[in-house]
């Protein structure tokens, strides 16, 4: 077992009516979460690694627990860039074997984020690796990603296929309404699935990727909020639209806020519970289970991804 590229996972995400989630990682209790509920659901999976997880975890010790997770867990997963800012950077995480990247041009105009794009595509291709493209931009915040509400931008169905021609690119990250962080909708939560149509029309068969997808599990903000913390108003996407998107062309949802909340939970409420705390093991094995939980839930529940592993 081993990372792969996620052009066949996809693939059979699309044509298998589920969708990939794609987990956001930044240290060993999180990644040896993921995997084990992904082993355990015999789920594909994706690990993901944004440029805050990249600073604070150093790719190497990333690239060294993705592996060592493949082996104990005997299931592949993919590696992949979240939001690489530039072509330096996804080449980077190329050489450093990432199996999948992202680049995210989304802020250029539409030529400009074509042609960067296509420079990714070239060197990734030539290496094994697949690329997701961006068009539209997500309101919200999510490490060196920000992007005000004023500025959001619904992605352009008319837009699409050109993009996809001109770069090559192996999947689409489209903005239909989700956003990143934990403060997604000040009123009811909606999708623009209207559009999601569209694209899929003009896309047949082509994988599409939704960011900002958590759906912002009130349990654990209750937690958290009982446990000295302060998350007024934090609401996400609720589940049974990302069920219906993953029923659709979406192929790969990514959940990053959903893990932060769950881990933040279990070491707010030990410290509660247990003042004496101390040992490291202790607060971080609660956080890692409920991780677990969480993403076995999301496999299960959301996504529609049990069982499909090496299928």
């Amino acid at each position: 077992m081993g990372l792969i590229n996620t052009k066949e996972m996809l693939n059979k995400a699309y044509h298998g009516g589920y969708a990939v989630g794609a987990f956001n990682i930044n240290n060993m209790e999180i990644i040896q979460a993921i995997t084990e509920a992904a082993a355990e659901q015999k789920s594909p999976v994706i690990l993901q690694v944004s440029a805050g997880a990249r600073k604070y975890a150093k790719p190497a010790y990333l690239m060294a627990l993705a592996k060592a997770a493949a082996e104990d867990a005997g299931i592949d997963f993919a590696l992949h860039l979240d939001h690489g800012a530039d072509f330096e950077i996804c080449k980077a995480c190329i050489d450093n074997g990432f199996t999948s990247v992202m680049i995210d041009g989304s802020h250029f105009d539409f030529d400009d984020n074509v042609a960067v794009t296509r420079k990714v595509v070239e060197y990734a291709h030539a290496h094994g690796v697949t690329v997701e493209g961006e068009l539209g931009k997500l309101a919200g915040i999510e490490d060196d990603v920000k992007v005000s509400a004023e500025d959001a931008m619904y992605t352009n169905p008319a837009e699409v296929e050109a993009f996809v021609e001109r770069t090559g690119v192996d999947s689409l990250a489209i903005a239909i309404g989700t956003s990143h962080g934990a403060f997604k909708f000040k009123g009811e939560p909606k999708l623009r699935f209207d559009i999601l149509e569209e694209i899929s029309k003009r896309l047949p068969e082509f994988p599409i990727v939704l960011h900002g997808a958590s759906s912002v599990n009130q349990e654990y903000v209750k937690i958290i909020n009982e446990n000295g913390g302060n998350l007024a108003n934090a609401q996400g996407v609720p589940e049974e639209l990302l069920r219906k998107a993953a029923s659709m062309a979406v192929c790969k949802i990514n959940i990053d806020s959903d893990i932060r909340l769950a881990f933040t939970a279990g070491i707010r409420q030990t410290f509660v519970n247990d003042p004496a705390a101390f040992d490291p093991r202790t607060y971080l094995s609660v956080s890692r289970n409920n991780v677990r939980d969480l993403v076995s839930h999301k496999i299960v529940n959301v996504l529609g991804s049990q069982g499909k592993a090496g299928k």
